[in-house]
């Protein structure tokens, strides 16, 4: 009688530092788990990445630290979360390791990856074309394959003589299931009449953004109503406790209809966006936007002298590429990220129809150089190549 042979078994380190690199990193685990079952996942991520049944050493929650001055206030704590990974690595052996963006610490893993002979798929590629593009070195020293979501990363690369695969844009693919009631019910069920229009406040998912920008939103709010018929919509980040929107809304005396922020994007006339994943996010919606960014004053004089691009937005790079003069989507850094020039710019797009039509209609185009298949699927079957 034959016996049956073992089931393969795997180990898979996986590094997502942010919300978003936890939902793209979900993705692919789910999609690895449904042909590799038995194989075993730990690292850092989110609740997506929990829910998977991944072993999480550290959390997003605590490892979303943003800006050059707040990195330096948690130097210590960074240093013993390498440390901990790093023992950890050496106990599980991990067959291959998974790094979403996040590349501060991801790089530095890479190269101790690299010494200990763990293959390396590094999924979103650091923003080198954008600042720092010393990190293209340590990128062609540490890093066994490179998977980008942009189709221009793969030009950018070849140039530094480093190859990299366009897998397809994980926003288009997690977006792609949805589906929304009709506009007619949705307004009725948020208390908001026909006929109004519908701006969206989209504050971001990190507590020091939202403490920044979300009370310069609010004041725009209040002057957008001035003389207009409009309703206001909170994307609220799922782990971001409600107290503190709340004590910016007690405080600004406006108070939104809450959503999910996918709903936000879609039912929108209009969204005020934090810089990030979420201006992608809207892009892919074909939602006219006006995209903020505040940070201290030294995080934005250190990034100032860093950041080579003219635009900051994604929504306007994917729009227009890498080195575009002109921005599809307007966007206020630091001191014109203010309620009353948030206001003014915002009036325009609000109160012109062919304005917004023309700005759907470009984002609309942009969202067509997004696609490809699957990449979750891709980056899965990559891994399976390693475990």
């Amino acid at each position: 009688m034959m016996q049956s042979l073992p089931k393969p078994s795997g180990k898979l380190f996986v590094l997502a530092g942010e919300v978003s690199g936890d939902l793209h990193a979900a993705g692919v685990v789910r999609t690895l788990l449904e042909a590799r079952p038995e194989v075993k996942v730990f690292g850092v991520g989110g609740p997506r990445l929990r829910e998977l049944g991944a072993d999480l050493l550290y959390s997003t929650d605590q490892m979303s630290i943003m800006g050059f001055v707040e990195v330096l206030r948690h130097a210590s704590f960074l240093r013993r979360v390498i440390a901990d990974l790093k023992r950890a690595v050496l106990r599980e052996k991990p067959d291959v390791a998974l790094l979403i963006d996040y590349p501060g610490m991801n790089l530095h893993l890479a190269a101790f990856f690299r010494r200990h002979g763990i293959p390396v798929v590094y999924y979103i590629s650091p923003q080198v074309w954008a600042w720092k593009e010393g990190r293209v070195e340590k990128i062609r020293r540490f890093v066994d394959r490179l998977l980008v979501i942009f189709d221009f990363e793969v030009g950018f690369y070849r140039g530094h003589g480093i190859e990299a695969e366009f897998v397809g844009n994980p926003v288009v693919e997690e977006l792609a299931d949805l589906s929304f009631p009709t506009r007619e019910a949705f307004l009725a069920d948020a208390g908001i009449e026909p006929g109004t229009k519908v701006l969206g406040l989209l504050p971001g998912s990190r507590k020091q953004e939202i403490e920044k920008i979300f009370p310069e939103m609010l004041g725009a709010a209040l002057r957008l109503r001035e003389g207009r018929k409009v309703a206001f919509l909170l994307g609220k980040a799922p782990h971001i406790d409600w107290s503190l929107y709340e004590r910016h809304i007690r405080a600004a005396g406006l108070e939104p209809v809450v959503r999910p922020a996918y709903e936000v994007m879609h039912f929108s006339d209009l969204v005020l966006v934090t810089s990030g994943t979420a201006t992608l996010e809207s892009l892919c919606f074909g939602v006219p936007m006006v995209v903020l960014y505040r940070t201290g004053r030294l995080n934005y004089l250190i990034g100032k002298r860093l950041v080579k691009l003219k635009n900051i937005a994604l929504a306007n790079i994917v729009a227009g590429g890498l080195h575009a003069q002109r921005q599809v989507v307007p966007e206020l850094l630091q001191e014109r990220a203010s309620a009353t020039e948030i206001s003014r710019v915002a009036g325009k797009i609000l109160d012109d129809p062919a304005v917004a039509s023309s700005m759907r209609q470009e984002l609309r185009e942009a969202r067509s150089r997004l696609s490809a298949d699957s990449p979750s699927r891709h980056v899965s079957q990559v891994l399976q190549e390693y475990l």
